[in-house]
């Protein structure tokens, strides 16, 4: 059986054995590349989740160690272990020890073949078996990958241990973490992305999840309320198709004399700006200066509408333009034609709104998200995350 096909035919297996692994590969891409041994997770630049694996090398092993590396993959990513930022080079070799023990004591064909992490510490692995891998150490199971590292750096001052180093040079690992806390997309946009697809596939196949996976799911997604800059940089990912309009600029290749269809992508990002009255100038520039940092890092197309009761301006977006930016406006608040105008002429993917929300809610069918002044009116807050999700509205702090 080729890499390939035996990849493709674990994943059939995992998700027999569960919808939960079904559906969560629906979210991921699979590359083939010999550059590395087995497996390689990372997001790519334009947001996808992508799983690289060496078809060479897997195709020499048994279907069921593929199955296990590939639930392995899983793990590490309904635990958020893609997020971990390896500061220190020095602590590497701990960091993978320590993602893998908290995985591997989940999946018995791993657990089987592992030695607990203070053995390893104490005595190096030395294995020339590459179906040898890491468990936590054996009275603390069930612990996050923070929770072992914390005690194994505790663990290596308190007894005298075997180099890193060397450590590194003789352990054999189930994949790569290489990509693990290395990505050119914000952090923040990152987490929301993999929140969102754990959340999403969990909710699907709740009832079928594996054993050990709740647990884990339920410590990853369940975090505070995002602050306005996460939530705002979760925006800015790939453009989305809207579908087919009509257009007597675009040739009909069937009917001469009518006018033909065009597919059509979302312009990412339309902002709307409130220029009724009551925000100020430092709450615009810190406004501006998040979504100027946003766009260095992303390809997002952006337009500008400023808006009171009607639409005063529509302008295209660039970096830094805020700075000489005229406001124009000052009178009564009605956000509602400025939505109407960007969703039937822009047709973005998502809405910003800026404003102080003394106004009603708009009716709005793309997804949106609120960033309200800090003399915001309470009531409009209220109703905007009853009405579109918890989300939605965030407070300019």
């Amino acid at each position: 059986m080729s890499g390939i096909s035996i990849v493709e035919e674990a994943v059939l297996e995992l998700a027999k054995k569960s919808p939960f692994y079904n559906y969560l590969f629906m979210h991921i891409e699979r590359l083939p590349s010999l550059k590395i041994r087995t497996f390689s997770l990372r997001v790519s630049n334009n947001g996808s989740l992508q799983l690289h694996y060496n078809p060479e090398t897997l195709s020499a092993k048994p279907l069921a160690l593929v199955q296990a590396l590939l639930e392995h993959e899983c793990f590490h990513i309904v635990n958020g272990h893609l997020l971990i930022p390896i500061k220190s080079s020095r602590y590497k070799a701990l960091w993978d020890l320590s993602m893998d023990a908290a995985v591997n004591q989940y999946i018995p064909a791993l657990d089987a073949f592992s030695l607990p992490m203070d053995q390893l510490l104490m005595e190096g692995c030395g294995t020339d078996n590459e179906r040898f891998f890491v468990a936590p150490p054996a009275s603390m199971p069930g612990e996050t990958a923070e929770f072992y590292f914390n005690w194994a750096v505790e663990f290596m001052k308190n007894n005298k241990t075997l180099d890193l180093e060397l450590l590194e040079e003789n352990l054999e690992k189930a994949d790569s973490h290489e990509n693990f806390g290395d990505f050119e997309l914000p952090r923040e946009f990152v987490e929301e992305l993999l929140k969102s697809i754990v959340a999403e596939t969990y909710e699907k196949a709740k009832k079928g999840a594996p054993e050990g996976i709740e647990a884990s799911i339920s410590l990853f997604i369940n975090k505070p309320l995002l602050d306005w800059k996460t939530i705002i940089r979760s925006f800015f990912g790939s453009a989305q198709y809207i579908g087919r309009y009509r257009t007597p600029l675009w040739p009909n290749r069937r009917y001469e004399d009518q006018p033909g269809w065009r597919s059509d992508f979302a312009a990412k990002v339309a902002i709307i700006v409130d220029t009724s009255g009551s925000i100020v100038d430092e709450e615009f520039d810190a406004f501006f200066g998040e979504i100027d940092s946003i766009t260095r890092l992303t390809d997002s197309r952006l337009w500008l509408i400023q808006v009171d009761e009607t639409v005063q301006s529509v302008t295209k977006y660039g970096s830094g333009m805020w700075k000489e930016l005229k406001l124009i406006g000052k009178g009564e608040t009605n956000i509602q034609p400025a939505v109407d105008y960007a969703e039937e002429n822009l047709r973005p993917e998502g809405l910003i709104i800026f404003t102080d929300g003394f106004t009603d809610i708009p009716h709005i069918k793309r997804k949106v998200v609120f960033v309200l002044s800090k003399h915001f009116n309470p009531g409009f807050l209220e109703d905007a995350r009853r009405i579109y999700g918890k989300y939605s509205a965030v407070i300019l702090k």
